[in-house]
């Protein structure tokens, strides 16, 4: 009998603990160190100064927030920008164009000529054969009625004074001539009907 109980308890000695929860299942350590994040941000909030007056807010408006503004009437508009915006896709920042295909504006005779064929180039546009410093174009070019005078002046003057360029600015007041003396509704058919501007045509 007593080495069956001896037995009993070697094998019940062998088995593994039956699992129990503790009362602190999670670890002391882990607690202590989130009680300490919690006590640090909320005496950081409390010592912290002002982070500005909450009455005041973003008084910026809608349209602060989207961009910089046509030009009004009367005020001064960027050439080279509304190049860069209108131009630039065909005939290049550096005004060269795209031989073949774009004529240039740097050393053009249309660009530095008379000013109403200028002006009347981007009022009306141009369409079939051109010659610019020599060679052939046959494209068309639009027009930019939907710009103002003060903006079509000022992509005007940037390109007759740009690059290699060295002639005088245009005024808005000739493009508002130009708009009220003007009844065309087509562009030019290309260099041969823009030369009748200035009667040079051949």
């Amino acid at each position: 009998m007593l080495n069956d109980k001896t037995s009993e308890s070697r094998a019940q000695e062998r088995e593994q603990a039956e699992p129990s929860e503790k009362g602190q299942p999670i670890p002391l350590l882990f607690l202590v160190g989130a009680a300490a994040l919690v006590l640090w941000g909320a005496g950081y909030i409390a010592l912290s100064g002002s982070f500005g007056r909450a009455d005041l807010g973003d008084k910026r408006t809608l349209a602060d927030l989207s961009g910089p503004a046509a030009p009004a009437a009367g005020a001064s508009a960027n050439g080279k920008q509304l190049f860069t915006a209108n131009c630039a896709a065909c005939h290049q920042a550096s005004g060269k164009g795209l031989p073949g295909v774009f004529p240039p504006l740097d050393g053009s005779e249309w660009v530095t000529g008379d000013e109403r064929t200028v002006a009347n180039i981007l009022l009306h546009g141009v369409t079939g054969e051109i010659s610019v410093m020599g060679n052939s174009f046959k494209g068309a070019m639009p027009a930019f009625p939907q710009l103002s005078d003060a903006e079509l002046a000022a992509v005007a003057s940037y390109i007759r004074s740009e690059w290699s360029n060295k002639a005088g600015a245009i005024k808005p007041e000739l493009f508002e001539a130009e708009r009220k003396a003007g009844t065309r509704t087509t562009p030019f058919n290309g260099g041969a009907e823009l030369k009748t501007l200035t009667g040079k045509a051949s």
